[in-house]
């Protein structure tokens, strides 16, 4: 069930590509509250607007719940007379229509038709939204004519326009284009599938780096499979079907309570150790505690990691000089690269071996471990660590 209630925008707070932050008094009480409407669905809202509100996640409580989402407008009739025939948020009442990249209609179809390999196209297999503009940067700064492509999956935020940082991406120039691939849609291009998402990336908008990862606000279960992020291992696969190179980027931490997520993630340990079938090369950023190097070794070992993919030591650069260079400020789960650099420097690590192989310039061991080709073998399957984890499935 959705909890709906009625309102009456009071204030525009911002515009952005996409969508629209209101201030909007809420009905029966009257108090003021923030919502956001999508352009594509509803139109861009003005003061005065009466409005359906949805809600649910403000009543929740949920962490990318700030915002309640304006499900329709009352007083205005709208209609898109807009190109396209394949349906996003299908079967849903915010169901929207695109113009996806596979339709006879689209002028791309052509091209993306006729490409059914990447060429050995790197693609960097992120699991959370705030890892995007990290990977990014570094991956221009190994690489500075290379175009950069965000490919962003219906693993969490269905809208792009939701994400702010999705618009500072493209208006500063770090990103060159955006793909929303599966039920996800707003983005510069539209793709039915992940894959197909991946040709577009490639072949309109020329990028030499892809980076694929969910939207803000993924699910979390605590449990070995239930969490959004197991796209991560579907990006892997997809890569490595298509005949790209799958760089896959850690999710670690030295400042999250949760002890499983310490180290590496038992989200990454999962999603690369059991799920994903293609082989990757992991990016594994060279750390100056000796101690938490030797933990994650250990981890990426334990969990299968180590047998299944490629692991690739990097050293990364400074994620705090990245983001500046480019204007950006980041946090995840509100910290930013000071206080838990651990995480960003997993993802400086993906970014900056992506570009080198890019660029051509990944030299050494690390360039034999991340060229070679994928094996067509499906690894043996991990074993747990210990009964207690079988019990808790990593949770």
């Amino acid at each position: 069930m959705i909890r709906v209630r009625h309102g009456r925008v009071t204030a525009i707070l911002r515009r952005r590509p996409g969508a629209t932050e209101a201030s909007v008094a809420v009905e029966p009480e009257g108090d003021d509250a923030r919502a956001v409407g999508y352009d594509d669905l509803v139109g861009p809202l003005e003061v005065g607007d009466r409005v359906v509100l949805n809600t649910t996640a403000v009543a929740l409580g949920l962490g990318t719940g700030g915002f309640h989402l304006v499900m329709a407008r009352l007083d205005r009739d709208r209609d898109d007379p807009g190109p396209g025939h394949v349906i996003k948020a299908r079967y849903t009442p915010a169901q929207v229509r695109v113009l996806a990249v596979e339709e006879e209609a689209s002028p791309h179809r052509a091209a993306v038709e006729s490409v059914v390999e990447l060429g050995g196209l790197p693609v960097v297999c992120a699991e959370l939204h705030s890892m995007v503009p990290v990977v990014a940067a570094a991956a221009r700064a190994a690489a500075p004519d290379a175009r950069v492509a965000y490919v962003m999956t219906d693993g969490a935020a269905l809208p792009l326009a939701f994400s702010r940082l999705a618009g500072e991406l493209r208006a500063s120039g770090l990103v060159d284009g955006t793909v929303t691939a599966g039920q996800a849609f707003g983005g510069d291009l539209e793709a039915v599938t992940l894959h197909s998402a991946l040709v577009a990336a490639r072949e309109v908008l020329g990028a030499a780096v892809v980076v694929v990862a969910q939207g803000p606000g993924g699910a979390g279960t605590g449990t070995a499979l239930g969490y959004s992020g197991v796209q991560m291992a579907e990006a892997v696969n997809a890569a490595g079907a298509l005949g790209g190179r799958p760089v896959a980027c850690l999710r670690m931490s030295s400042a999250d309570a949760r002890e499983r997520h310490r180290g590496v993630s038992h989200h990454s340990l999962t999603a690369l150790g059991r799920l994903a079938l293609a082989r990757a090369s992991v990016a594994v950023p060279v750390l100056d505690d000796p101690e938490l190097a030797a933990h994650v070794a250990a981890q990426l070992e334990a969990a299968g990691v180590a047998a299944r993919h490629r692991l690739v030591p990097v050293e990364p650069p400074s994620p705090g000089k990245l983001l500046a260079t480019w204007g950006l400020r980041v946090r995840t789960m509100g910290r930013g690269p000071d206080d838990d650099p651990v995480f960003f420097a997993a993802a400086a690590a993906a970014g900056t071996l992506a570009g080198q192989l890019a660029a051509g310039e990944v030299g050494g061991e690390a360039a034999r471990a991340a060229e070679e080709p994928n094996a067509a073998r499906a690894p043996a399957p991990a074993e747990p660590h210990s009964a207690d984890e079988a019990a808790e499935g990593r949770a």
